[in-house]
């Protein structure tokens, strides 16, 4: 097999690219326990009334905010205490970023046995050291696409990931870059990497509108469900969406999350979508 052929696999009870449509959902940063755990038993409830697959996402820093003063969150070995403690309570696999080769090995062991994905934001996407460091956890990898990369050229990081021993490789597309303060999403991109990786789409963050307003990020958050909808209908594994009660108090990238209340009504047309879709394969 090639090593650059799709590959399926499982991150604890969720299957990822075997034509099974899954969640990766929370709010973007950890705020507090309680809210991450709120959050996280929330959205659990609405994917097992649908029956879809669920992984809750929720970063322990964010590590390229705007402004040295926006909220960053716990730290690592808080954030991750606080992930294992839901993972543990709830069954569920849990995903957050990953900034350095060194939180990578810190933030695996701190995760200790909870089945965990580490991410790669989109801006360190071509990082080698970093995806090295991650492959080699034996962890899945989610990698964000960068907004400056073309979607082909994301067959490097699969192949670099993949040449470090670790088979588990998701590719998240996120939205390019266009002109200033914009993001565009070209729906080529999702088979485009398709053809090397199972493919997430995230709804939210390609709502961004990048340090738009006076040096905060904005967001149009009212075209996420056709989107997502639109990504769905291209053939893609699963969804990423940024979730929140109370989005205009969100401590971070709260302009382009998608409410919780939205949530049930988003996934069910989302399932609509891909049930049609599988029903009428060309």
């Amino acid at each position: 097999m090639s090593s650059l052929q799709p590959h399926s696999f499982d991150i604890g009870n969720v299957p990822v690219g075997r034509g099974r449509l899954f969640l990766i959902a929370g709010p973007c940063v950890i705020e507090s326990e309680d809210h991450a755990r709120a959050i996280a038993d929330a959205v659990q409830r609405i994917a097992s009334d649908l029956g879809i697959p669920y992984i809750f996402k929720a970063s322990y820093d964010k590590a390229n905010r705007t402004s040295l003063k926006s909220f960053r969150g716990p730290g690592l070995a808080e954030g991750c205490r606080i992930l294992r403690a839901i993972a543990q309570s709830t069954g569920l696999p849990v995903l957050t970023d990953v900034h350095t080769p060194e939180d990578c090995t810190q933030a695996s062991e701190a995760l200790g046995d909870v089945e965990a994905v580490l991410q790669i934001p989109a801006f360190l996407c071509r990082q080698t050291d970093l995806l090295v460091a991650a492959a080699r956890t034996g962890r899945a990898v989610n990698v964000k696409k960068g907004q400056f990369v073309a979607p082909w050229d994301m067959r490097h990081a699969v192949e670099k990931i993949r040449e470090s021993g670790n088979q588990r490789i998701a590719l998240t597309e996120r939205g390019a870059s266009f002109g200033y303060n914009n993001l565009v999403v070209d729906m080529r991109s999702l088979p485009a990497m398709r053809a090397f990786a199972p493919v997430v789409f995230d709804g939210t963050h390609s709502v961004q509108t990048p340090s738009a307003a006076n040096g905060v990020s904005g967001g149009q958050p009212e075209f996420i469900p056709v989107l997502t909808r639109a990504a769905v209908a291209a053939g893609v594994d699963g969804v990423f969406l940024e979730v929140h009660d109370n989005p205009a108090a969100a401590k971070s990238d709260g302009a382009n999350a998608l409410h919780l209340n939205r949530l049930r009504a988003v996934l069910e047309q989302l399932l609509a979508v891909h049930q049609a879709v599988k029903s009428t394969q060309f």
